[in-house]
């Protein structure tokens, strides 16, 4: 069976180190889906859910902030600032954090805070979609 290695990272710990069958991710310009012996490649991915077909069947789903894909033909490397396991996701933290983005824009007095605000909001909206997605795949 062919499988490729995986290897999903955040700034704080490796989030995610095996073989898997497949493995499919939010790419900057749409769902990017990688098997093994894919052609090389690097690009930004925006956030939203990694989800890896493990070698044994299995899944496995980490919530990424965004990032860099690196595939080479035996291996994918995502690296991304914030990466957290599905099974880590916080439903009430994230409402509770995606509330005070949303208090953030309403109350952003200059361009930057709008921006900033805006970018968060998107991100947690990601993440509860990503938690969406995990819990639907149990």
């Amino acid at each position: 069976m062919n499988t490729i290695h995986v290897d999903v990272v955040s700034a704080e710990e490796s989030i995610y180190s095996g073989e898997a069958r497949f493995v499919a991710l939010p790419g900057e310009s749409g769902e990017l889906g990688i098997y093994p012996r894919h052609t090389p490649l690097i690009t930004r991915i925006k956030a939203g859910s990694v989800r890896i077909e493990t070698a044994d069947g299995g899944e496995e789903f980490v919530f990424v902030a965004g990032g860099i894909l690196e595939v080479q033909p035996d291996c994918v490397t995502v690296l991304s600032d914030t990466a957290i396991r599905g099974k880590d996701l916080d439903e009430e933290k994230a409402n509770a954090a995606k509330a005070a983005a949303e208090d953030a824009l309403r109350n952003a007095k200059t361009e930057i805070d709008l921006a900033r605000a805006q970018s968060e909001l998107a991100i947690l909206a990601a993440q509860l979609s990503a938690l969406r997605k995990f819990r639907g795949s149990k």
